[in-house]
């Protein structure tokens, strides 16, 4: 069931001034780790097992080939630029090889704030140790954005050039200049044209990146799918329905925190039970009533989307409030972006 509380809290003012961000100083930041820690690392016979980074501009179709190469929805989506705020690992374990996907956030050139310095050092940790990276393109395209991010990637890493959203090439003959072109920017391993959405393409990246990934012990259970708490997930599921029932209406610095996350065991052939607190933070009063809606019922509209698909997802009953608060310029405060759970 859905609750949406009449009353909700509000603070005040505008928000800041939007710069150029400087490459040069976030590259010097750039972070190294991402295998888990304890990762078991001794050899085992004809296992294999691998860091896979997924890369590109922002709204390119990471997290829907992040979902579909793990099989289930693990990364949120929506139409917005910048779904995606954290580094998300997704893992598939087929036959003997275990892939470990990291889907990064788009990497973000156009604001200079804490949020998107935030998710800008993502990006560079995500690639900074890893066995092969997945650098995603919209098929026949390239500009500023995307030359940014491939800026970033080492050459010392095998480098997939994903051509994604083939279905939407009307004509197939322009994709071979396009791919010399590309070619010349960057030695990539090989070439992939693909839609993230076709089951036959999928399996055949799959066996792609196979090839790539070294032998060694699995680092997960064969059935494990993400390495995210049900908690976290509760919070990315109330941010896509966000994002997708106001559109481009809301700024993309609007975002969620979970202040409660309890669980109830089940009791005989009953679920079991959790029981969530969400916030919306928003930075304006017209952002607060752009997500209340008319009468309450866009809130209560995300909080009824958000109820079934955990229901779906995690196999219990939710319990879901939802409250809208107003922090202004919550973006551009380092400070307040860590409170919110971005490193």
């Amino acid at each position: 069931m859905t609750k949406t509380p009449k009353n909700t809290p509000a603070a005040a003012d505008d928000a800041s001034v939007d710069t150029q961000l400087d490459l040069e100083s976030m590259l010097q930041s750039m972070l190294k780790t991402t295998k888990p820690v304890g990762a078991a690392g001794a050899p085992v016979e004809g296992q294999r097992c691998g860091l896979v980074a997924i890369v590109g501009k922002p709204n390119v179709g990471k997290s829907t080939l992040m979902n579909a190469l793990v099989g289930q929805k693990i990364s949120i989506t929506s139409r917005k630029a910048q779904t995606t705020r954290h580094r998300i690992t997704g893992m598939h374990t087929k036959g003997a090889t275990q892939f470990v996907f990291v889907d990064t956030p788009g990497f973000q050139t156009r604001h200079n704030n804490a949020l998107n310095r935030s998710l800008n050092k993502t990006v560079m940790g995500a690639v900074g140790d890893v066995d092969l990276i997945l650098f995603v393109v919209e098929a026949g395209m390239f500009n500023q954005a995307d030359a940014k991010v491939l800026a970033l990637l080492s050459k010392e890493v095998p480098t997939l050039l994903v051509a994604n959203k083939l279905d939407q090439v009307h004509r197939r003959a322009d994709i071979a200049p396009w791919l010399q072109e590309m070619q010349q920017r960057h030695a990539f391993a090989e070439f992939v044209p693909m839609s993230a959405k076709n089951a036959k393409d999928i399996d055949r990246m799959l066996g792609i990146c196979e090839k790539y990934l070294p032998e060694q012990a699995w680092w997960y259970a064969a059935d494990e799918l993400t390495d995210r708490s049900e908690k976290f997930l509760a919070s990315e599921t109330v941010r896509e329905k966000l994002f997708r029932l106001t559109g481009d209406e809301l700024p993309y610095t609007s975002t969620v925190v979970i202040d409660k996350f309890e669980e109830e065991p089940g009791r005989g052939k009953q679920k079991r039970l959790l029981r969530i607190a969400a916030t919306i933070v928003v930075e304006r009063d017209t952002h607060k009533a752009m997500v209340i809606g008319d009468k309450g019922e866009r809130i209560k509209r995300i909080g009824m989307e958000t109820r079934v698909e955990l229901e779906k997802a995690l196999d219990c009953k939710v319990f879901i409030e939802m409250w809208v608060k107003v922090r202004s310029g919550w973006a551009d405060d380092e400070a307040r972006v860590r409170s919110f759970g971005y490193e």
